[in-house]
């Protein structure tokens, strides 16, 4: 669900509730289709993270992600309108994790786009704000780029598998009840090539990504605060991603699950029984006074797996105002079938910082 958002979330029950599309079982999925917009759904995003490396072993970790939140619906729009007029709020994230120096950056756009400066869907762009740009190519594969108070990145994406949509019947359930689901897939593994410039150095690298994409109209009920979400590229070519939906009395909700995508590309869908996931350290922010458990013991009895995940660096959080959240690089050490497993991801913690709304995937 890496890749959900908490603030837009809430806003998605505000008004106009009735005019826009809900996520509903029987979604068919079709690409190069759904990487497209899906303006008809009230909150969408597009969501990268990656961990990259220099030819001198320097680790960068990334995450770029663009956000769409509805403002009219498609039926109450009008093409000849004032640009002012705003149909669609975008905005957009960028975090630098230089693992070497344990420095974290990060930066938040917002636009309303009225002179074209940002949007969805425009030729190959899916989604842009200024010089900050997702594409699609026609070989499937992405070029994605940003600069600003992070450093600068420009990559070149290609998909090592294909897509993987998460849940069951096209949908991903967040909450009990009619619509509290998601259309949700990702490209689990994508080799990646550019360059990483910080503090003025260019530094040519390569690793791999992870791309989410997701989009719904209402999801979260109102007992659940945030949720913990993770992705993991294992070094055997295999892949997981688990999310657990936390609720305000400290519990998880059974409807949390996860997904394992094999080296061969088959995948299977883990229910919140099949998953057990245990803090084993917390970290305080100084920024904002809020404590994430960004250690974990993961276990997964049916398909014998056992990690443990540990951060690259302590303080990935981004305090952005009322948007706070935490979202790092990863590494994970343990165990498939009794073998050896090691891996890389991303961790997002949402919903831990007190006063301030939680945003994530």
């Amino acid at each position: 669900m890496k890749r959900l958002c908490f603030f837009l979330l809430l806003l998605a029950s505000v008004g106009w509730a009735a005019e826009w599309k809900i996520a509903e079982p029987g979604w068919r999925y079709e690409f190069p289709r759904d990487h497209h917009a899906h303006a008809e759904f009230k909150t969408e995003w597009w969501y990268f993270t990656g961990n990259v490396f220099d030819a001198e072993g320097r680790q960068f970790g990334y995450e770029l992600a663009f956000f769409r939140h509805g403002i009219r619906p498609p039926a109450a729009r009008d093409p000849n309108s004032s640009r002012f007029i705003v149909d669609d709020l975008k905005f957009a994230h960028f975090a630098l994790t230089d693992v070497s120096r344990k420095d974290f950056r990060f930066e938040q756009k917002t636009s309303r786009g009225a002179f074209g400066e940002a949007g969805f869907d425009d030729g190959k762009r899916l989604a842009w704000i200024n010089d900050w740009t997702l594409t699609l190519n026609t070989d499937d594969s992405f070029d994605i780029a940003a600069a600003g108070a992070p450093g600068a990145i420009h990559f070149h994406l290609r998909p090592a598998k294909a897509p993987v949509v998460h849940g069951e019947n096209g949908i991903s359930l967040k909450a009990a009840g009619k619509g509290h689901a998601s259309h949700y897939y990702s490209i689990p593994r994508l080799e990646t090539t550019g360059e990483v410039v910080v503090d003025g150095t260019v530094h040519a690298v390569r690793g791999a990504s992870w791309f989410d994409h997701e989009w719904a109209t209402s999801q979260l009920g109102p007992e659940q605060i945030g949720w913990n979400w993770l992705s993991v590229q294992f070094g055997d070519g295999s892949e997981l991603m688990l999310y657990q939906m936390r609720l305000k009395n400290g519990g998880t909700d059974p409807v949390s699950s996860g997904t394992f995508v094999a080296a061969d590309g088959a995948t299977k869908f883990l229910r919140s029984s099949a998953i057990v996931m245990t803090p084993e350290r917390r970290w305080k922010s100084k920024a904002t006074g809020a404590e994430y458990p960004i250690e974990w013991r993961v276990e997964i009895p049916e398909q014998q797996i056992s990690f443990t995940v540990k951060p690259v660096l302590d303080d990935q959080e981004l305090a952005l105002n009322q948007l706070t959240y935490w979202e790092g690089a990863i590494e994970v050490a343990g165990k498939l079938a009794g073998n050896p497993l090691k891996g890389r991801g991303y961790l997002e913690l949402t919903g831990y910082a007190s006063g301030a709304q939680s945003l994530g995937r």
